[in-house]
């Protein structure tokens, strides 16, 4: 996965997120829109055949779609979002996401709340 901007967003600026980030031919991008201990939002953009990778996670995880459309597969159960459309990835759960299709996603952890 390619980091196209470690840098957080500017704040009180308005950003037109769809924008913010472009597709890449045969990659998956990356840029940081907040980082904080607590958890972080992600913006990315999946060129049409990429996969990304497997992964879990301690915490719960919101994506939104907000171009294109992405098939997302959690503990072996396939979802297809469009646009528009959000899902939490509940924590610990086994997920990757596949781009038939060209899509652009925000991502948001957070980590706090698990103290309970």
């Amino acid at each position: 996965m390619k980091n196209q901007n470690d840098a957080e967003l500017e704040k009180l600026k308005k950003h037109i997120i769809v924008q913010v980030i472009q597709y890449m031919p045969n990659s998956v991008v990356s840029r940081t829109i907040m980082k904080r201990i607590t958890g972080n939002v992600t913006l990315s953009s999946v060129d049409a055949g990429e996969e990304l990778p497997e992964k879990l996670s301690p915490y719960d995880t919101f994506v939104q779609i907000i171009d294109g459309k992405a098939e997302i597969t959690i503990n072996d159960k396939v979802f297809t979002l469009g646009l528009g459309e959000g899902m939490i990835i509940p924590a610990h759960a086994l997920h990757h996401f596949n781009a038939n299709e060209q899509f652009k996603m925000i991502a948001t952890v957070i980590k706090s709340g698990y103290e309970d």
